[in-house]
């Protein structure tokens, strides 16, 4: 007895089935889908940005960037406060000094005069420049010379032997009248010589006799009689 393939056998169900109507085909893999072409693929899921760690750094900056911006307001507001202060303090002691009286003016002025005085005075003066000066005012206190007799009269190998600088310093640093001087010295001349008021005035202005400015022996002449 011959056997009979299985397949064989499905052929001839199949051929019967369709003789009597009843064949209907054989849907291989109902629940296969035809493949979709350009189709994307699935997208990541995003993390929330709270777990990203750059968003942290950027918190962290932020809040180092306010609490630096809080502490320069405060050194700020510290700063203008002090200036402030210190504007009402220099304005109120300016309007004390504005205040003072017209004496208090003068005594600073003084003050300040006799300080420079002093350093002045503080320098070492030459030997000589000191002894020039006493020369040169004895001659002005007693033979009522002029300015230019006295320069003279110190610098000259026959009278004092004094440097130039020595005799200019003298001249500058004396107390002499030179009008006071150039009258009593025409008095001498009007009262021991008996000269004329023209006689006199050429006898002051002469690089031979007083050496006195013209302006001098004016005022002489004109106060002759006083």
């Amino acid at each position: 007895m011959n056997e009979i393939n299985p397949q064989n056998r499905q052929n001839q169900y199949s051929q019967e089935q369709y003789q009597q109507g009843q064949y209907q085909p054989v849907q291989q893999n109902q629940y296969y889908q035809q493949p979709q072409y350009n189709q994307q693929p699935p997208k990541k899921k995003k993390k929330p940005i709270y777990k990203k760690w750059w968003f942290w750094i950027i918190i962290v900056i932020v809040v180092i960037a306010v609490i630096s911006s809080l502490g320069s307001s405060d050194d700020s507001t510290q700063s203008t406060y002090t200036t402030s202060s210190g504007i009402s303090d220099i304005q109120d002691d300016t309007q004390e000094s504005s205040e003072t009286t017209e004496e208090g003016t003068t005594k600073e002025t003084t003050t300040k005069v006799t300080t420079t005085k002093e350093t002045t005075t503080k320098k070492k003066i030459p030997t000589e420049y000191i002894s020039a000066v006493r020369t040169a005012q004895s001659y002005s206190d007693n033979m009522y010379m002029s300015k230019q007799g006295i320069y003279d009269q110190l610098t000259s190998d026959y009278g004092g032997k004094f440097s130039k600088e020595a005799a200019k310093y003298a001249i500058e640093h004396i107390d002499a009248d030179w009008n006071y001087n150039a009258l009593q010295t025409a008095k001498t001349y009007q009262d021991q010589m008996a000269m004329s008021p023209a006689a006199i005035h050429d006898q002051l202005t002469s690089s031979y006799g007083g050496k006195f400015t013209k302006k001098q022996a004016d005022y002489a002449i004109a106060h002759l009689d006083d």
